[in-house]
């Protein structure tokens, strides 16, 4: 690995060096609003494996974190029926930045500044291995699915809805 592949430590590599998580190390060249699909496609992975970390609120305001497939979207009428909630919406970028403490485009599930409730569609948890924000735009990490639920208490939910 050449010196401009190694990433600096974030806090969620940071979390998972911590819990002696094995990992693997992903940077690609970030494309403002590429999301995951475009992350998927120069990493040469499938879409359905690259999950990206959704920050959303509850009708008070209360963040949470959605894990789903590069692929998919998240029905949040479903989302909101499955975690009790009146409903549920996206919150805006700067909000987003401020519960997690990463950049939107960035966001990671692990070490985020606030602990937020985390919730994965349970597709994923099916699995072998996901791409996932390490925290930073353009570094995913590769794990096992199960490390979401291990260390984030991820809870599994049903609201993937086809792109």
């Amino acid at each position: 690995m050449g010196k401009k592949d190694h990433v600096s430590e974030t806090p969620a590599t940071q979390l998972l060096k911590a819990h002696k998580v094995a990992y693997t190390e992903h940077p690609y060249e970030y494309l403002e609003h590429g999301g995951a699909q475009h992350s998927a496609q120069v990493l040469g992975l499938d879409p359905f494996t690259v999950v990206k970390t959704l920050v959303m609120q509850d009708q008070d305001a209360k963040p949470l974190l959605v894990l789903m497939h590069g692929n998919r979207t998240v029905s949040t009428k479903n989302l909101a029926r499955q975690i009790g909630a009146k409903s549920v919406e996206p919150c805006k970028p700067e909000v987003a930045n401020r519960h997690s403490g990463y950049l939107v485009g960035g966001t990671s599930p692990f070490g985020t500044r606030k602990t937020m409730p985390v919730y994965i569609e349970s597709s994923i948890l099916g699995l072998p291995r996901i791409a996932i924000n390490g925290g930073r735009r353009g570094f995913l990490v590769g794990l096992d699915p199960q490390v979401c639920v291990l260390l984030l208490g991820a809870k599994p939910v049903q609201c993937a809805l086809a792109e």
